[in-house]
């Protein structure tokens, strides 16, 4: 059986999931919400720590800022991208602005940047806007991977 960890995006709770349940909706063994929303998640340094900590879906950040025109441009094509892989690849993003710590930990240089980590660990990176297209191919290249 392919057991997967995650982090519960309201509780923080780290819950054990059948593989072949992800795609089914599991609910967090403690607060009972969704452990795979449809949505990325919104991140802070903690919360950062806790999935590289925890989480075995590979995880996409996107490190980006309110002011940063593609920023804003790339955010509703990552959002749905979100919504596309939910149960396969988790997505989150990190406000640079605000945590401008945890942006740095990654040497961040230039937004937005997407990361891939797979157990805690840096696999791939991408700078600059993607369009739907791009996205899909990186994204597919990290499930892959």
């Amino acid at each position: 059986m392919n057991e997967q960890f995650l982090v519960c995006p309201a509780c923080q709770a780290r819950n054990r999931v059948p593989g072949e349940r992800l795609q089914q909706g599991p609910k967090c063994g403690k607060c009972k919400a969704a452990l795979v929303p449809p949505t990325t998640l919104e991140l802070d340094g903690p919360r950062l720590d806790r999935l590289l900590a925890n989480e075995s879906l590979p995880l996409i950040i996107d490190f980006w800022a309110p002011w940063c025109g593609p920023c804003k441009m790339m955010a509703p094509v990552f959002e749905a991208a979100a919504s596309e892989h939910a149960g396969r690849l988790r997505l989150a993003k990190l406000n640079t602005e605000l945590h401008s710590q945890a942006a740095a930990r990654f040497g961040i240089r230039s937004i937005p940047t997407l990361i891939a980590f797979q157990d805690g660990k840096e696999i791939a990176r991408q700078s600059g806007a993607l369009s739907a297209g791009q996205l899909a191919q990186w994204l597919q290249r990290q499930l892959t991977h």
